[in-house]
């Protein structure tokens, strides 16, 4: 054989050799990529960008949006992950980022993760998912996509969510002798949509309303009420079979003054949630008449609670719903009588709104609307720090801060003090009003306290939610408000890096707090003074310093005991800081008997007299002009998770949760409360030895600090494991947990 052929035959042979070894390869490769295929990691779920879950009909306006994930409780914890945006539906469902692939990023976040691509086109649309990895540095597969459209840029920079709209059947059909009659279950704010087929042009009447008398609608509300009722005409045509009910706005909720408009496309909305119909000629069914609700993006199933107070699991469903009914305008409002935003009101509604769903897009929408749009009380300027720091401790997104830091700081009426440390409204400038917002030369700011006053429009029997109050320049409560606004700027200075403007706020909070315990506190009588110049004493004096951390050790039992001896002594705005001040100082007992309670200065009370959303007063007795439909009144929704369960963010974005329960003398209970790394889930019983029993469940990602206080002569078990009960909290990581406390 030549040596030419013997060469091609070594290369032919040698090539059907690689080429096996290739094949093998190969085949080692798919085989490979299964065995991984089998030992990959539970996909990371729930997407959201910008904080909105449903992308579906947003646009999304921040130019660099910020992506969020929840890491699978059985992951654990995360190690790395890497994001996909893709221009295409196609290119997402490949794996590939053609827009920004983030690559393996090692980084345990899992929220606010900021977009870093090519520069995203208004109107179009995106892609994106994400995968993670664990500690064993294993990957998981991509999760399922999400969608989003690049909206307009404008002056905000948070996004609003969408909306939805409930069709809901009648509860109750009645057919009277003169009408029939329909009761929706629960009020909202809504229309009505109903099929009728008349043989002739005809006219129907309806009326709509949300209270009852004598089993009617009442068609008569106090004139100085805002329970809403109306009468409506309904010219129904042969032929036609579907109308939308004609509801008469409201002059001065929708067409004049600061009330916010109804979002573009929406019907007229009223409060309703009964109906009558007259005049009706032939048969009619009950599925041919849909109450319409209309709310923002809203998921039920994000929280729960129950209990064994009855009483508790009412006041719980009222107020959880309450939130749901009044996001029908897109920022938080007053309620009905208005529809106006305002401060104290918006953050009741935030602070709810946080613990009965997962949303935040609200919150920071409104919180961007009052920056420009503020109104005239002096605390509610310093309620718009503590709506930035919750949006902080919630989302641990920092943005809100540092676009409008400067503008805070005037919100917070540092300004306004004195060399003590104390500040006053009276000092307030035309000038200083402008850098509040004020646009009107004439507007002043004016102490609130609570609301409303005694003998409020000319009423003497309106007693009022003050408790006696006395005004003077220098208040206790304006006060409480300016050191709580000190310490929250301190940390926001510090997030931005400004130290000696923390340090600057440090030292104002320390100077107020010195001075409030030293001139505004009667050390004989154990209890704080309303003001400088005045003996009194009220309520909210002693119950804002004790919710915002004022009062000294030596200080509180004496405190304590003045705030539990006037009661409910004030409004369903001010009883937030009565609660908070009860759980800050450990009053647990106490504070479940107001939340338990059927007086008339209870959530109860709003039961019982038929109301399905929280009033704007505990009663009518107490401000006659009130609304049937007012969220301020919903604080049990934040005070039930938060107080009672005890569960919020010890660090920003639920880095590290705190878990204190205060469940007084209840036998059990369970709770779901939503977070933007998943729901924290707790059930608690006592079992027939007394034992008390809590299991707890982590969502990945998060670690929580469980802590019950004064149990530390009781045995301790932790997943079945003895330990010491002492001052510091059992750290409890992603997973489930069994805890048991006995004698």
């Amino acid at each position: 054989m030549s040596k030419k052929n013997k060469f091609f035959l070594i290369v032919f042979f040698g090539c059907i050799s690689l080429s096996f070894t290739l094949i093998q390869t190969n085949f080692k490769l798919v085989d490979a990529t299964k065995s991984n295929a089998s030992t990959l990691i539970s996909a990371p779920r729930n997407l959201t960008i910008e904080f909105i879950r449903d992308t579906k009909g947003v646009k999304i306006i921040d130019p660099t949006p910020e992506y969020s994930w929840e890491v699978p409780k059985e992951v654990t914890e995360q190690s790395a992950y890497q994001i996909l945006v893709a221009s295409s539906k196609k290119a997402i469902k490949s794996n590939i980022g053609d827009v920004w692939n983030s690559g393996k990023v090692t980084n345990n976040s899992s929220t606010n993760i900021s977009y870093q691509g090519d520069t995203l086109e208004e109107g179009k649309t995106y892609y994106w998912t994400v995968r993670i990895w664990n500690g064993k540095n294993i990957s998981s597969t991509y999760a399922i996509d999400q969608s989003f459209i690049i909206g307009k840029a404008n002056t905000y920079i948070s996004t609003r969510n969408s909306f939805k709209i409930d069709s809901i059947m009648p509860k109750v059909f009645l057919q009277r002798e003169q009408d029939y009659f329909l009761d929706f279950g629960k009020a909202a704010f809504a229309n009505l949509c109903f099929t009728y087929e008349a043989k002739t042009n005809d006219t129907l009447t309806f009326r709509i309303g949300e209270q009852l008398e004598n089993a009617s609608i009442n068609r008569a509300p106090s004139k100085k009420s805002n329970i809403r009722y109306q009468e409506i005409k309904v010219p129904v045509i042969a032929g036609k079979k579907t109308y939308l009910l004609p509801i008469t706005p409201d002059k001065r909720n929708t067409l004049k003054g600061k009330a916010l408009p109804l979002p573009s496309g929406f019907p007229v909305l009223m409060p309703f949630r009964y109906a009558e119909v007259e005049g009706v000629q032939g048969v009619i069914k009950a599925n041919d008449f849909i109450q319409l609700a209309y709310h923002s993006y809203w998921e039920d199933t994000a929280s729960n609670f129950i209990s064994s107070d009855t009483i508790l699991n009412q006041v719980w469903d009222l107020c959880k719903y309450s939130i749901k009914a009044t996001t029908f305008n897109g920022l938080y409002v007053d309620g009905d009588r208005e529809r106006i935003p305002y401060e104290a009101d918006a953050y009741l509604n935030q602070l709810s709104h946080y613990s009965v769903d997962q949303e935040y897009a609200m919150a920071r929408q409104t919180i961007e609307y009052f920056m420009s749009n503020p109104t005239w009380p002096t605390e509610w300027q310093q309620h718009m720090a503590l709506m930035f720091y919750a949006d902080y401790m919630y989302t641990g997104n920092t943005e809100l801060i540092k676009k409008y830091y400067q503008q805070l700081k005037h919100k917070t009426l540092m300004e306004l003090s004195r060399e003590d440390g104390l500040i006053s409204s009276t000092k307030a400038t035309p000038e200083f009003m402008k850098k509040l917002g004020f646009k009107n030369k004439k507007d002043k700011l004016k102490d609130i306290t609570d609301w409303p006053p005694a003998n409020w429009g000319g009423d003497p029997k309106v007693t009022g939610e003050r408790d006696g109050f006395v005004f003077m320049p220098y208040n206790t409560v304006v006060n409480a408000f300016y050191y709580k606004n000190m310490l929250i700027m301190a940390e926001f200075a510090n997030i931005l890096g400004k130290k000696s403007e923390a340090i600057a706020f440090t030292t104002k909070a320390e100077k107020v707090k010195k001075t409030i315990n030293s001139k505004l506190f009667d050390a004989e009588k154990g209890y704080y003074i309303d003001g400088e110049g005045t003996e009194h004493a009220s309520i909210h004096a002693n119950m804002m310093p004790l919710a915002f951390g004022l009062v000294p050790e030596e200080y509180k039992s004496s405190v304590v005991k003045f705030v539990k001896s006037r009661g409910m002594a004030c409004s369903v705005y001010g009883a937030q800081y009565l609660m908070e001040a009860l759980y800050n100082a450990n009053e647990e007992d106490y504070a479940l008997q107001l939340l338990t309670s059927t007086s008339k200065r209870s959530w109860y009370n709003m039961i019982r007299i038929g109301s399905t959303i929280t009033l704007e007063a505990w009663d009518m007795q107490y401000k006659p002009n009130a609304d049937w439909n007012h969220a301020w009144g919903a604080v049990p929704a934040n005070a039930i998770p938060r107080g009672l369960w005890g569960i919020m963010p010890k660090t920003p974005g639920y880095g590290i949760a705190t878990i204190n329960p205060q469940l007084g003398g209840l036998e059990n209970s369970k709770i779901e409360v939503p977070t933007l790394k998943g729901k924290i889930k707790a059930t608690y019983f006592k079992d027939a030895k007394g034992t008390k029993k809590y299991r707890i469940d982590i969502p990945g990602n998060m670690v929580a600090e469980f802590n019950l206080k004064n149990l530390s002569s009781e045995k301790w078990r932790h997943n079945g494991k003895k330990i010491k009960a002492n001052s510091k909290p059992i750290l409890l990581f992603s997973g489930t947990h069994e805890i048991e406390i006995s004698k």
